[in-house]
This record gives structure tokens, C-alpha cells and sequence, in this order.
């Protein structure tokens, strides 16, 4: 026997939430960004599509939110005036085509509002944005 596990066929460097394994690779996956000033009503502001997994658009708009609720956030507010600035003027990210293992904000308000992120990594939604692979791949195509 070699000695290498069937793991070692994935490259070492690939983003676990990437992989096949977290939660499986699923099709139809979308991130609606929603306004919560209701300026657009009950249609998203914007629709995020290309993730593999629901691992990638859960991590993706848990950071999302986690960002727009620190963006409402000034200087000795309270958790309650947070949530509040946040009801009227930030956005909401809803998880569609995973099911019962979409992440929703709710149960995480409470902790987003009390405090700001500690770590800036917490509110990198863009990292993960799957549109930054495609605008990679343009960029990639129009050098060759």
C-alpha cells in the first residue's frame, strides 16, 4: 500500500467549503440579497449565483449579513439600536436551493448586534463571492 489516502486526491491548498464533501455539490444554489429598508419591496437587490456548495453560499451570506450589520454599527450603540439601524437600513442575504441547511440570520442577530466582528475575516463576503472567479477567469482569458 503507498501510504496516501483517497483525501490526497483533492489539491492541499483547495478551500474546504469548496470541496464535494461539504454538504455536497448542489445545483441552483443563489444568495438573494434583500433590502430591509423595503425600497425594493419584496424583490432581492441583487441575486448571487455560481456557488458549488451549501457550505460556500451559506459562509458567504452569513458574511454578508455579518458586514451589513457591522456597516450600520456607530460608536456606542447598543445591540437593540443596532438591530434597529439594521431593520432600516441594511440587507438581509437569503440562502435558496438548500433546503432545510440553508443558514438563515435570524438565531445570529442577537450575537451580531451586541458586538462588533472581531476578526475583519468575519465580514469578507467578497473572498467568497463567486462572481470574483468569473471576473478571474475573463481576466485570465483576455492575457491569452
Amino acid at each position: 500500500m503507498s501510504g496516501q489516502n483517497q483525501d490526497d486526491d483533492h489539491d492541499d491548498d483547495e478551500d474546504p467549503i469548496l470541496l464535494d464533501a461539504a454538504f455536497g455539490r448542489v445545483e441552483g444554489l443563489e444568495v438573494r440579497i434583500m433590502d430591509l429598508s423595503g425600497a425594493n419591496g419584496s424583490d432581492p437587490v441583487e441575486v448571487v449565483r455560481g456557488f458549488d456548495t451549501i457550505l460556500h453560499a451559506n459562509a458567504f451570506a452569513r458574511r454578508y449579513v455579518r458586514d451589513s450589520i457591522d456597516r450600520c454599527r456607530t460608536r456606542g450603540m447598543d445591540a437593540k439600536a443596532v438591530m434597529d439601524a439594521w431593520f432600516a437600513f441594511g440587507e438581509d442575504a437569503l440562502v435558496e436551493g438548500a433546503g432545510e441547511q440553508a443558514w438563515t440570520s435570524g438565531p445570529e442577530l442577537p450575537a451580531f448586534t451586541a458586538a462588533p466582528a472581531r476578526d475583519a475575516e468575519d465580514r469578507n463576503w467578497r473572498i467568497l463571492d463567486p462572481r470574483r472567479d468569473e471576473e478571474d477567469d475573463e481576466e485570465e482569458e483576455g492575457e491569452a
